[in-house]
């Protein structure tokens, strides 16, 4: 197991759109847990059912808004503190960077696309689905793939966990988040519908590829890679 906790690439721009994006998803995460505090588990439910992406509504809805707004209110919630926790972790490393490079505009529309074209993929698993979607990891799964993409060489700091072995070593990120795609891609296959334990592996695959396609079309001509 590879747990990262910070790379050695430097951001040209101050990265207000990731440092906001990550607020607004702790303030959201913060408004979940008052509303399971006050309201109990049915409040907390008719929150996610409200404000996450159901497939079945999407595809068979009849309000075209009601089937539209879900795919941006649900990347900001969140099942549970591991689930926060670990999203925030990869995105705080990865995000800086992506936004130094595409600008903050532009990169704030990259997050939105790639967690759309995420929960899209994740969707087309199981169109009847009436289980909510939720949580940023695709979009930031979009992030992962940018950053592949365009910092392979960037060092990346992990602990490392084999069997008796746990230490902190520099290892490239092409190699973490190759890493990383790779388990998405076999949990995913190994799951009926791309979701195992409530986990949605199709759209960490759906949001990396989209990553690096719209990462491409964003950035465009510009694209060099750093051999570091």
């Amino acid at each position: 197991m590879l747990i990262p906790f910070k790379d050695d690439n430097p951001i040209r721009i101050t990265p207000y759109v990731t440092y906001g994006i990550f607020f607004l998803n702790i303030l959201v995460f913060l408004f979940e847990s008052l509303v399971s505090l006050f309201g109990g588990s049915s409040g907390f439910t008719r929150m996610i059912y409200q404000y996450g992406l159901i497939p079945a509504d999407v595809f068979h809805g009849g309000s075209l808004v009601g089937s539209i707004y879900p795919f941006f209110t649900s990347i900001f919630l969140h099942g549970g503190i591991l689930h926060i926790a670990g999203n925030m972790l990869y995105f705080w490393i990865f995000a800086d960077n992506i936004e130094s490079e595409l600008g903050h505009t532009k990169f704030l529309i990259f997050y939105l696309v790639c967690g759309v074209a995420a929960s899209l993929t994740q969707m087309l698993m199981d169109w009847n689905s009436v289980v909510p979607i939720i949580g940023a990891s695709g979009a930031i799964s979009g992030v992962l793939g940018a950053y592949y993409l365009r910092f392979p060489h960037a060092r990346v700091k992990v602990l490392l966990f084999l069997f008796i072995i746990i230490q902190f070593i520099w290892i490239p990120a092409n190699f973490v988040l190759g890493f990383w795609f790779l388990l998405q891609v076999i949990s995913g296959l190994g799951t009926s519908g791309g979701g195992g334990g409530g986990v949605a592996f199709f759209a960490h695959i759906g949001g990396f590829v989209a990553g690096i396609v719209f990462f491409n079309l964003f950035y465009g001509s510009r694209l060099k890679v750093f051999n570091r």
